[in-house]
């Protein structure tokens, strides 16, 4: 995988700042999921130099988005609270975000953290959203950092057979557990998706059932809907 063969070689340093970023940051304003400062300590070594001349490009372009929990309820509007946090287009660029940004075991109760390809925004009103569904996995609270990263590095290394039909994914932390949902684009194409679902237990090593909601479904029914594909 072309971006697990650079994760040692992560860019920490505040200078090297990623410049695809998509808000301003106000140091007093942070919040769960945003960029933390650099004397945390929770940077990386730096890079070899010539790792920095010669960046790595992604076949696609990332924008991680995040929800916060304390907003929710003071928006009128599902989707309304969720804002964009950096987009990325190289190996590099990840590395340094991903390595100063709060993983779900860090995040508050009721937060939801997601990654999802440049200009498809997180939302079933999405036009390329629109049409499809996703596949989701479960985990006890605290324990899908791992499986995070994964499917984080599964998606933007361009693992799946299927990457067209790959939207994005987001990680949701709650009072008792944290799922991971992977959303794809046209949910009738039943090969593709069950192909992408297997593939993607695969990566995680998930021995239990997943299954596939249509977004269609989950806007009517909520909770009511049912998986229309299992693996």
């Amino acid at each position: 995988m072309v971006v697990e063969d650079t994760q040692k070689s992560t860019i920490t340093e505040e200078q090297n700042q990623n410049p695809s970023k998509v808000v301003n940051e106000d140091d007093d304003d942070l919040e769960e999921g945003e960029i933390l400062d650099d004397d945390d300590g929770s940077a990386t070594s730096k890079p070899p130099t010539a790792l920095l001349r010669h960046p790595h490009p992604l076949e696609n372009s990332w924008t991680f988005w995040f929800d916060n929990p304390s907003a929710k309820s003071k928006q009128a509007a599902w989707g309304s609270s969720i804002r964009p946090i950096y987009t990325f287009a190289t190996v590099e660029e990840f590395w340094s975000i991903y390595n100063n940004i709060h993983h779900p075991s860090k995040l508050g109760i009721g937060a939801d953290f997601h990654c999802f390809k440049y200009k498809i925004e997180p939302k079933w009103e999405d036009p390329i959203c629109a049409n499809g569904g996703k596949w989701t996995t479960t985990f006890p609270k605290g324990k899908s950092d791992t499986s995070w990263l994964y499917t984080l590095l599964a998606m933007i290394g361009e693992q799946f057979d299927h990457g067209d039909e790959i939207c994005g994914a987001v990680v949701n932390v709650r009072n008792k557990q944290e799922k991971i949902a992977l959303w794809t684009k046209n949910a009738s194409n039943e090969a593709a998706q069950l192909s992408i679902g297997k593939q993607w237990k695969e990566f995680l090593d998930y021995n239990d059932q997943i299954g596939f909601i249509f977004h269609e479904d989950a806007k009517k029914l909520e909770r009511g809907a049912k998986n229309k594909y299992a693996i």
